[in-house]
């Protein structure tokens, strides 16, 4: 799709829908779908004409799905999860054990420490990780957040009993190696301790993508920073 045409004898002219054959309405929805990470134009195409052949009920299921999860996602207010309402699941639980705090760096890393069911504590999300070439700084994360709760900890009404342990679940490789450093130092002085994950996960590997067994393992036998 797109690129340019060159007739014969001419200059190159840029292609429009009507040369590529589609109209402008399938042109603009394969461009779209086109957008999505992993997704090639091949592949673009035949997700628009799927959807040009499936059910009315089924396509504008789709498309009050992508609107609903826009409007009505946000972060937690407490540890930046994703969230329908102020909490997320795992705040807004009375039984999770608020003394400790497992730092991550992006929710879908919570979801596959959630699926070990070796953890019972509570989460702070980061929203990323440190990474200078890419313009990130430690400053565009919640470092700041997670200190402020920790501080705060012993008074809120979400915490029976004050943070003990900040369990950092940064992924094993040189990012979240400088995104845990970062946070341990902004710690210093809260009196909590820092452990981190233990080396059960592989060196450059990521914890989305880790198995259970890898995961409650490392979360056993995780090492004090």
């Amino acid at each position: 799709m797109g690129g340019t045409y060159l007739p014969v004898g001419g200059t190159p002219m840029p292609r429009t829908t009507e040369m590529s054959g589609y109209s402008e309405t399938i042109e603009r929805l394969i461009t779209e779908f086109g957008k999505l990470p992993g997704i090639g134009p091949r592949s673009a195409e035949r997700i628009a004409f799927y959807i040009l052949k499936a059910d009315d009920k089924d396509a504008f299921a789709l498309a009050d799905a992508i609107r609903d999860v826009k409007t009505r996602i946000r972060p937690c207010r407490v540890c930046f999860n994703l969230a329908e309402g102020e909490l997320c699941g795992v705040c807004a639980n009375p039984r999770r054990d608020r003394s400790t705090i497992c730092v991550v760096e992006q929710p879908k890393d919570l979801l596959a420490l959630e699926a070990t069911g070796a953890y019972h504590g509570v989460y702070h999300v980061l929203m990323g990780h440190v990474a200078p070439t890419e313009g990130i700084e430690p400053e565009d994360l919640t470092i700041d957040a997670l200190v402020e709760r920790v501080r705060a900890g012993r008074s809120t009404e979400l915490t029976t009993s004050g943070v003990e342990e900040i369990l950092l679940a940064t992924n094993p490789d040189v990012s979240g190696d400088v995104t845990a450093l970062h946070v341990a130092a902004a710690l210093e002085g809260t009196g909590v301790k820092v452990t981190r994950l233990a080396r059960g996960l592989p060196a450059g590997g990521q914890i989305e993508y880790s198995n259970k067994s890898i995961l409650t393992d490392a979360i056993t036998q995780r090492r004090e920073m």
